[in-house]
């Protein structure tokens, strides 16, 4: 009997380490099971993350990042930083990346610093490029990655559409070899020069608002005659403009249109008459032009002492309410007219469009090597960011996301585009039109708010506090002044930008010296101190300093643009 009991007592035990073992086993088999389980959804949200536009990471991504700064900390809100505001917490919270800033400049400085990074081979994951032989030396040298790929996978529908709207060139000037290496920044048309002018002046004096740049011109003269603007032992300052004389789009103060009015395009290669390219600066619509400024500056009516002033200068004119008189684009009222109406909300700018009737006849042409790159340093592991954070900036958050008012809040609030970690725009072509027209839809009723995109609706919730209230805040006023004052000039004259033509990538660069040369010579004949027909010496001295075998070079390299 003890035996008996023994036996079934070893059974028992036997039994139970068996039941214990076989416990142990299936546990481990399913921890085994639960950690690949976990292993193969954290490959798959990677690799979702790594090839689809706004897929997010399952762990943050930290890359550094070289930015063009801008003025006043890009006009962020107070306690914003360029690593901690609306732009990068959105990114954070839909694509769990952050950015650690390494290297920042501002816009004078930048590309110099960033060529002795270059030089150094000590570059930032992510990074601008605003000059085209830095661009190119960056490629002869493999320092940046191949986006090809990354393009085809992490590029939304509707930010291909954007590229695609302005033909292959666009792209085509970021790829070599075959290979996409710079995202290139979308030449977002923002038309014409406009006159604004003081009209609270204008109505001070009795004067009849312009409509022809004759009538303009006049008013500036009245303006002189007044001393508006001008405190006693101070001299009137007339028409503003910059001692360049012509602009570019990021620059005011300049006299674009006053050429253009003549059918001349100085400083730029253009189509010549024989059918030959040309530069334009030494055309006979240019010294036409030129005399016309040189009548304009023996009245009074153009500035003075332009040829003394810098672009701070002539803010400061602005600003400061020392001027009633500058050209500038739909945007003058971010700047630098917001500076003003701070101090002084009676001053009424308003913009003319005079060239309304001006058709351009000749072909001008345009080259890429003013547009701004971004590029993502050879070797980092996450190229893709680039096109992610893209997408999510100008096509998620514009028109697909609910959560994104914090950001978007920054268009009425003139946050410098600085701000954001990628400084390049990308968007339509004639989005600034588009903008508009969907606003003013949207104010007068024929267009529901809802259907607004998200930048859309910024604006239209500043301009429509601006007409509703007494005392606009200075945002509001140049939410209004720039999208409805001002673009709502070119709608309403239905602008369409001109169909571009661009140049191949050789040198058509004026050298520093003929620069130097075209200034000064352009300077004295408007100031009287060289007579108008001295021009016909300066195209003779201009060929004869290297600007023969530069026109000959141009012309061979883009034979397929006058065939």
């Amino acid at each position: 009997m003890r035996r008996l009991k023994l036996k079934t007592g070893m059974l028992l035990i036997l039994s139970a380490v068996l039941f214990l073992t076989g416990c142990t086993s299936g546990e481990k088999k399913s921890q085994d099971t639960d950690t690949r389980t976990k292993t193969a959804q954290r490959q798959k949200a990677w690799k979702k993350a790594e090839t689809s536009p706004w897929g997010k990471y399952p762990e943050t991504v930290t890359y550094t990042l070289g930015q063009m700064k801008g003025t006043g900390n890009s006009n962020l809100p107070e306690g914003e930083t360029y690593e901690n505001n609306a732009y990068t917490r959105y990114l954070k919270k839909i694509l769990n990346v952050q950015n650690k800033n390494i290297f920042m400049e501002s816009e004078e400085g930048y590309d110099e610093a960033l060529n002795i990074l270059v030089k150094d081979r000590n570059l930032p994951d992510i990074f601008l490029v605003s000059d085209r032989e830095t661009l190119e030396e960056l490629v002869e040298n493999d320092l940046i990655e191949d986006l090809t790929d990354v393009y085809k996978s992490c590029a939304s529908d509707r930010i291909r559409e954007m590229y695609e709207g302005y033909g292959d060139e666009l792209l085509e000037s970021g790829t070599f070899d075959g290979k996409l290496l710079a995202l290139p920044e979308t030449a977002i048309d923002h038309g014409p020069q406009l006159l604004w002018l003081r009209r609270d002046w204008i109505e001070q004096l009795g004067l009849t608002e312009p409509k022809t740049l004759e009538e303009a011109f006049s008013v500036i003269q009245a303006f002189q005659e007044n001393r508006m603007g001008a405190e006693d032992g101070e001299e009137p300052v007339g028409l503003v403009c910059d001692p360049g004389l012509v602009g570019t789009i990021s620059t005011s103060y300049s006299v674009d249109s006053v050429f253009e009015s003549f059918g001349a395009y100085p400083q730029q290669w253009i189509r010549g008459k024989d059918g030959e390219i040309v530069y334009g600066s030494l055309t006979e619509e240019t010294k036409t032009a030129l005399a016309y400024l040189r009548e304009l500056y023996k009245k009074g009516i153009l500035d003075p002492d332009f040829a003394l002033r810098a672009q701070n200068n002539i803010r400061d004119l602005v600003v400061n309410g020392k001027c009633g008189a500058f050209f500038g684009l739909w945007w003058a009222p971010n700047n630098p007219l917001m500076d003003q109406y701070r101090k002084d909300k009676n001053a009424d700018w308003q913009p003319y469009y005079l060239l309304l009737d001006t058709k351009r006849t000749t072909e001008v042409y345009s080259t890429f090597r003013d547009t701004k790159y971004v590029v993502v340093r050879k070797g980092y592991e996450h190229p893709e960011i680039v096109m992610k954070i893209l997408s999510v900036l100008f096509d998620y958050s514009r028109y697909e996301a609910e959560d994104a008012d914090e950001m978007n809040s920054y268009f009425a609030l003139n946050v410098d585009p600085t701000a954001r970690p990628l400084m390049i725009n990308v968007d339509y072509n004639e989005a600034t039109y588009m903008v508009t027209r969907h606003i003013r839809e949207a104010l007068y009723g024929s267009k529901d708010c809802e259907d607004l995109s998200a930048i859309e609706q910024s604006y239209f919730d500043a301009c429509k506090k601006y007409l509703q209230t007494d005392s606009p805040s200075v945002e509001e006023w140049a939410a209004y002044k720039s999208r409805i004052s001002a673009v709502g000039l070119l709608v309403d004259a239905d602008y369409h930008p001109p169909a571009k033509r661009y140049m191949g990538d050789g040198d058509s660069e004026i050298p520093q010296t003929l620069q130097q040369l075209e200034k000064k010579v352009f300077i004295q004949i408007i100031m009287g101190k060289k007579p108008v027909s001295y021009f016909d010496s300066f195209v003779k001295e201009w060929y004869r300093k290297g600007g023969e075998s530069l026109t000959e070079r141009v012309r061979g390299e883009n034979l397929s643009l006058v065939e």
